[in-house]
């Protein structure tokens, strides 16, 4: 039997990615975020959403970008501080040892450390309540080459980045591979009778 929590955030799991953006004096910032995911394939959209008190949420009003570095589980300590401190009074990249890059695309920094970044310019900022939901249409994707497959693309397995439980307010490595997506299912198909 299944207990009623009530209305809550309570959808398993969530994203850690460190959302960069420039201030107003174009000083470079970083924020974790969880609250966020895919949200179109065409063009490829990313949904984030974040509270008005934030540094990062002028910042994107203000320079119509922002970037998604997805950091991977060896960089925990510096993720979970970029998302503790203020970008209104610290140098979060300098604190946590991480190496500002400029985008050559959208008007906003990334983090050179992690191994996939998400290029992003600002499409809509949809005001939700306590939250503002920022969706912006990914330009560019870029991978360290260590984290590809022989296709090109990334693996989770290589990337290793980690997820957040919000019930629990804890991190939690991502477990091993199940089965292939779109080809598992396919044994319940009812085979046409001849």
């Amino acid at each position: 039997m299944k207990k009623s929590l009530g209305a809550n955030t309570f959808a398993m799991p969530s994203p850690v990615w460190v959302v960069g953006s420039y201030g107003e004096g174009g000083e470079p910032n970083i924020m974790t975020a969880a609250w966020g995911g895919i949200c179109c394939s065409a063009p490829p959209c990313v949904a984030v959403s974040l509270q008005k008190p934030r540094a990062t949420y002028q910042n994107i009003l203000n320079h119509q970008a922002f970037t998604i570095s997805i950091p991977s589980s060896i960089h925990l300590v510096e993720t979970d501080y970029v998302g503790i401190a203020s970008g209104k009074n610290s140098d979060k990249f300098s604190v946590a040892k991480l190496t500002v890059v400029k985008s050559d695309l959208v008007d906003a920094p990334y983090v050179q450390e992690f191994p996939l970044i998400l290029e992003c310019k600002l499409l809509q900022a949809i005001e939700l309540g306590m939250h503002t939901q920022f969706i912006g249409e990914i330009v560019d994707v870029k991978a360290e080459e260590h984290v590809l497959d022989e296709k090109g693309v990334p693996t989770l397995e290589k990337v290793n980045p980690f997820i957040f439980s919000a019930p629990e307010r804890m991190y939690y490595r991502i477990g091993h591979a199940l089965e292939k997506s779109h080809s598992v299912g396919l044994k319940l198909r009812k085979i046409p009778e001849k």
